[in-house]
């Protein structure tokens, strides 16, 4: 088995005749081998780029080749190093291990024992390296200002990776709060426009009158109040992305211009005889439903279709399983540490009322709740009381779950009568129904003593409901 292709190897050997003798141990390896024969140049190379493994003496010339791991280890480069030395000790070898050196090999060796470590070292450098890219395309918890792990937010982070290389239009639509600017300045920052201007207009907090001339600019005198040329958001946008926030809003009669925009790549500001050619990327977003715009007539079908090149659609937050404690966190730590507040955690309690409640205004609101917290409340832990309105409503009303569980008796075969479930709870008290679902599923599991696929099989779900509910009850106790 050879050593994997397409990988770099940098042997830093001062003797000549070992400089040879690897040679020809690597003569039918795949893999690119460069040679250095001083400390000073091996640093040279390693400030040019990173090879995947090293090959590297200890005794060099002019410096300990510890230096040189150290260096390595400090800056944490992507390069598994093997040391090789005449001089080797227990010292240094715990020295070596210590910096992170893959191997460590005495002088002299055996020519298939060094083989056979150089090509592990490159092979686990090419895993280590595989993990990563792994992790960075499939495991990120945060991707720009965007903050989220779940399976949802990563296949938007794959959607943005593939549309940023394009110039096509994408449309991107979700509830109020979920992040649509956010999603269109990340796919800019991720383009090859990232450093041309990226220019936001909010279709909906600009009077349909002047919406226009925001957009394509105005020459002096065009109307009352024009006292002066102005450069439209087109103009400012050339060579970057022009961002439509809420184009729902937009008027019809300038949606027909917009249309024209985007098939010919050239504007007519207000008042002007001129036409203006413009490189410009464009990306739509909307809260409302697209299409029910287009049927009931206030959206034109022709520039939507224009528009809706790469649809992208951004789940609400209750949706995005795991994301909701993750972005509070991140939130906590940002204005405990904007407003100096000594904040760092929430109450198992907080936790669970976080979790379980609809958040209508997804993560925008969320962020006011976390804000208003750590304004007007001191403390360290984040307690069900401190929480604001709607929020406060569900703390007060929640009953313990240590007043609810009831454990049945063992000789029962099938659920317990519903006298037996019965809770400690006033008449006509209503409860969140998250609460009864876990009262209903930890009462089956300690039926079950313990076993969930039966709980699952009396409860008529599948044990992977159960497991994943559980693991968004268990995340307040990890804290």
């Amino acid at each position: 088995m050879n050593i994997v292709s397409k990988t770099t190897l940098l042997i830093v050997e001062d003797s000549p005749t070992l400089t040879v003798a690897y040679r020809e141990y690597l003569r039918n390896e795949p893999c690119k081998v460069d040679y250095v024969d001083t400390g000073q140049a091996a640093m040279m190379y390693l400030n040019r780029k990173t090879p995947d493994a090293m090959l590297l003496d200890l005794s060099l010339p002019d410096m300990n080749g510890m230096d040189i791991l150290r260096h390595i280890h400090q800056e944490q480069l992507p390069c598994a190093v093997v040391i090789v030395t005449g001089h080797g000790s227990v010292d240094t070898a715990v020295e070596a291990m210590r910096y992170k050196a893959f191997d460590f090999i005495e002088k002299p060796f055996d020519g298939q024992r060094l083989l056979i470590t150089l090509r592990n070292a490159l092979r686990y450098q090419q895993l280590a390296r595989t993990v990563e890219i792994y992790k960075e395309n499939f495991e990120r918890v945060q991707y720009y200002d965007f903050i989220g792990a779940s399976s949802s937010m990563q296949a938007i982070y794959r959607m943005i990776d593939s549309a940023a290389v394009s110039k096509a239009t994408v449309f991107i639509t979700g509830e109020s709060g979920t992040g649509k600017e956010l999603c269109a300045e990340a796919i800019h920052k991720q383009s090859p426009r990232k450093d041309k201007p990226f220019i936001a207009l909010n279709c909906a907090a600009i009077p349909k009158e002047l919406m226009e001339s925001e957009i394509f600019g105005h020459v002096k005198g065009a109307f009352t109040g024009a006292f002066k040329d102005r450069e439209g958001a087109a103009s400012q946008a050339h060579g970057g992305t022009l961002f439509l926030d809420e184009i729902g809003e937009m008027d019809l009669n300038l949606q027909t211009k917009l249309l024209r925009f985007i098939q010919t790549g050239t504007i007519q500001p207000v008042g002007s005889s001129k036409t203006e050619n413009l490189d410009v990327r464009f990306i739509c977003a909307t809260n409302r439903d697209p299409l029910i715009e287009v049927q009931e007539g206030r959206f034109r079908e022709d520039l939507y279709y224009r528009l809706n090149v790469i649809p992208i659609y951004l789940p609400p937050l209750r949706d995005r399983e795991g994301d909701i404690l993750l972005i509070a966190k991140k939130f906590l730590e940002k204005f405990a540490l904007e407003e100096s507040k000594l904040f760092k955690d929430f109450a198992p309690e907080t936790e669970a009322l976080l979790v379980h409640y609809h958040w209508p205004g997804n993560v925008r609101q969320l962020q006011n709740v976390i804000h208003n917290i750590v304004v007007l409340n001191e403390g360290q832990i984040i307690s069900p009381e401190m929480l604001p309105a709607p929020l406060n409503d569900q703390a007060h009303t929640t009953t313990p779950i240590s007043a609810v569980v009831v454990r049945p008796p063992k000789k029962m075969t099938r659920y317990p009568p519903v006298e037996t479930m019965r809770t400690a709870i006033t008449p006509w008290t209503i409860r969140p129904l998250w609460l009864v679902e876990k009262e209903a599923i930890e009462q089956a599991i300690a039926y079950c003593d313990g076993n969930i696929p039966k709980a699952a099989a009396m409860l008529e779900v599948s044990p992977s409901t159960i497991y994943r509910k559980r693991q968004g009850w268990e995340v307040s106790t990890k804290s």
